[in-house]
């Protein structure tokens, strides 16, 4: 099946508000029929609105434009996050009186109030959805696009399958990583190997064990499987295995299924904003030189194709590699640019393919531009004397 995922460019060709991102995510909305879709809905709109220093994050600009969509329609809309992003999202411009609508933590003040879903996964054994989201009876996933050291990729899905769901959930899926071993200590019993082996890496990314010096423990994160490691641990004592990497992205599509399942498949949209495009998710605190040019805006009722389009689109520009900070080692350069940034084992469509997997949609589409760049074709100029 071939779903429809709607784009406004981010290119304009007259010098127009009405050719702006904003205005295309007005024609996207009226695409996918929000307004006619709200009534005497409550309507959950589910965004990232970062914390600390954040800056690029979804403009309130565009969040006001779906806040008044659903209110047009006869909808009652709030906008939810998780509740330490919620408690100063008014510095980054996130308050009633701007938005036009409440701003909640997810799961309340104190991350209490949930809903506890019984799915077994590697370490996981329960899911505790955000009682806001689950109390909802429509869902408007707002997601702003970039890259992020986990998985490559956040956008849609990982807006909910992180961030509906309450802290110890979210440290469980992040913990997956590490269900199946991947180091061997009876395999290097030699001390001075274990700390040679935790010295070859250069982004600090193997440490060894605080409860166990003969255990050694990978942060995922900053791994970029340059393989340094590998060229001083003995064989066979550790593993640098893409399953690893790839069960936290299985672990966000399960996550993000358990949130969709609590509603009707026509009581949600989806939109991925692919603007300011950053290294990192926008919960670190801060914003960024971006990293990819900018990709416009899509919107579907399709998750999986939505998602699908957006990985497509941007791959197909490089990164802007000048503006990597120069912490980061950009040494692999192929598949998809998220996975020039943090190593081939992190590739950002394993998410996609985890969702499909599980019945969210399909990674089939068919672009729809709500409104394309016109061109104007001017004659040559030909040739000009200096005289």
């Amino acid at each position: 099946m071939t779903s429809i995922v709607y784009w406004g460019s981010p290119r304009q060709a007259r010098l127009e508000g009405k050719e702006t991102l904003p205005a295309k995510l007005d024609l996207i909305m009226d695409r996918l029929e929000l307004r006619a879709r709200v009534k005497d809905e409550i309507v959950a709109i589910k965004m990232h609105t970062g914390n600390n220093l954040s800056y690029s994050t979804i403009h309130p600009v565009f969040v006001r434009k779906v806040v008044q969509a659903v209110k047009d329609g006869g909808g009652t809309p709030f906008v939810v996050d998780v509740n330490w992003d919620v408690d100063e999202a008014e510095l980054r411009g996130y308050s009633t009186e701007i938005l036009g609508c409440p701003v909640y933590p997810t799961s309340g003040l104190n991350d209490g109030y949930h809903y506890t879903h019984e799915r077994p996964y590697k370490n996981i054994r329960e899911w505790k959805v955000g009682g806001m989201i689950e109390d909802a009876t429509f869902l408007v996933n707002f997601a702003h696009v970039k890259g992020h050291p986990s998985c490559g990729f956040g956008a849609a899905i990982k807006n909910l399958a992180l961030g509906c769901m309450v802290a110890d959930t979210r440290s469980a899926i992040h913990d997956s990583n590490h269900y199946d071993r991947y180091w061997f200590k009876d395999l290097c019993p030699d001390p001075a190997v274990r700390q040679a082996i935790v010295n070859a890496c250069p982004n600090e990314a193997l440490v060894l064990d605080r409860d166990d010096p003969e255990e050694l423990h990978l942060h995922y994160e900053p791994c970029n499987q340059c393989g340094r490691c590998l060229k001083i641990a003995p064989t066979g004592s550790l593993k640098i295995n893409p399953g690893n990497f790839w069960a936290f992205q299985e672990a966000c599509a399960i996550s993000a299924s358990i949130t969709l399942g609590t509603f009707a498949p026509e009581k949600m949209i989806h939109i991925n904003l692919a603007t300011h495009m950053t290294p990192v998710c926008d919960c670190f605190g801060f914003t960024s030189m971006p990293i990819l040019p900018d990709a416009g805006i899509f919107g579907s009722n399709d998750i999986v194709a939505l998602e699908q389009a957006t990985l497509d689109f941007i791959g197909r520009t490089p990164l802007i590699e000048e503006n990597v900070p120069t912490s980061l080692e950009v040494w692999y350069h192929g598949g998809h640019p998220f996975q020039t940034l943090f190593g081939p084992m992190k590739d950002p469509y394993k998410m996609v393919e985890y969702a499909e997997g599980l019945g969210l949609g399909s990674r089939k589409y068919e672009i729809v531009d709500v409104l394309p760049v016109e061109e104007f074709p001017r004659p040559s100029l030909g040739y000009i004397s200096a005289g």
